[in-house]
């Protein structure tokens, strides 16, 4: 029976499996994606975050507790500067695991693992999103509303000028082309 063991042991020893983390972790750091089996990227989330959790503040202490766990300096050096800056005001969360097709050799489990902050495709679109969307109360809805459209009269009186000037210009173009 296997009442209250948590750990992933992942059919290895606990040197061998404390290696297999502290290697992983350490070229997520430095490469900030990784694509490895569903098990070890699970576990690797369970064994990274408090670690990254500790870069947040640059103290000697972290440091070495940290470098305890990697025993890479190179990995400690990027953790503690790009990568503790950019996960600063986050309050958790900072890896996301993505499923990827099966392998073709045993058909295992595949996924990517990554940090969140240093993903470009999902970041952006996340922020624009997040900016874009307003809660407004029903009080204040007439009045938006009129804003909202006299804000878009002046948005399409905007447009329109530089539209006419395009026109002109490629009709220039277009005569000049012809002769």
């Amino acid at each position: 029976m296997r009442h209250g063991d948590k750990i992933k042991n992942l059919s290895r020893t606990a040197s061998h499996r404390a290696a297999l983390l502290s290697n992983l972790t350490s070229q997520l750091i430095a490469h900030k994606r990784i694509t490895t089996t569903l098990a070890k990227a699970k576990a690797l989330r369970v064994y990274a975050e408090p670690i990254i959790t500790r870069s947040k503040e640059d103290t000697m202490h972290n440091r070495r507790t940290v470098f305890s766990h990697l025993q890479d300096k190179e990995a400690i050096k990027e953790l503690f500067g790009v990568i503790g800056d950019k996960v600063a005001d986050r309050p958790g969360g900072y890896t996301r695991i993505i499923k990827l097709p099966r392998r073709m050799g045993d058909a295992s489990d595949m996924a990517m693992i990554e940090l969140v902050d240093f993903n470009e495709v999902y970041g952006k679109d996340v922020a624009a999103a997040a900016t874009k969307k307003t809660r407004r109360s029903r009080k204040a809805a007439g009045t938006g509303a009129k804003k909202t459209e006299t804000a878009a009269a002046g948005a399409t009186e905007v447009e329109e000028t530089p539209a006419t000037e395009t026109e002109a210009t490629s009709e220039e173009a277009s005569t000049e082309t012809a002769e």
